[in-house]
């Protein structure tokens, strides 16, 4: 996979470079979990931070683009992402031994699903939800968000992958 990484065109409207940058760094985490057994996935490395396993990070990566797209852009209902949760602290990292593969093909489709609601609005509208201050938050600044999230994340899987088997790489 690592060949079909590429970056967006350095001639690209701001849509396509802000969707091109983020699609970058969701193929990163996507790469970064191929060949992974279900048992290195959701093996924990880091003693203070147990929930950061490669499956973990794939949960998270999930929720936070629920969360800012359908939940605070869309004011959809938060009661489906466990990002809300107050019982337990970082619930959305939290997998409860799901196959990879089924938490891969779960990110999938919500990449799609963000990328369906990016496409049929402007980068200027603003959340619904009412609370969370997304109101006061455009597209353009969650997309950017979504970025550096992802991105970060995306750091965080290079290191918790070298730490399990060895591979590294970045593209």
């Amino acid at each position: 996979m690592a060949s079909k990484l590429e970056r967006p065109p350095r001639q690209a409207d701001e849509r396509t470079a802000l969707i091109g940058w983020l699609d970058l760094q969701r193929q990163i985490l996507r790469w970064k979990c191929e060949g992974l057994s279900d048992e290195l996935a959701h093996r924990s490395l880091i003693p203070t931070s147990p929930a950061m396993t490669m499956a973990g990070l794939i949960s998270h990566a999930r929720w936070a683009e629920h969360l800012w797209l359908e939940v605070l852009f869309l004011a959809g209902d938060e009661k489906q992402n466990p990002g809300f949760d107050t019982s337990t602290e970082d619930a959305d990292w939290y997998t409860d031994g799901r196959p990879l593969a089924e938490l891969l093909a779960d990110y999938e489709a919500q990449c799609a699903r963000s990328n369906e609601i990016v496409a049929a609005a402007s980068l200027d509208d603003v959340g619904r939800h009412p609370d969370y201050r997304a109101t006061s938050t455009n597209l353009r600044w969650m997309l950017v968000h979504l970025i550096e999230e992802t991105a970060r994340h995306a750091g965080h899987a290079d290191v918790v992958r070298e730490l399990l088997d060895g591979n590294k790489g970045y593209y």
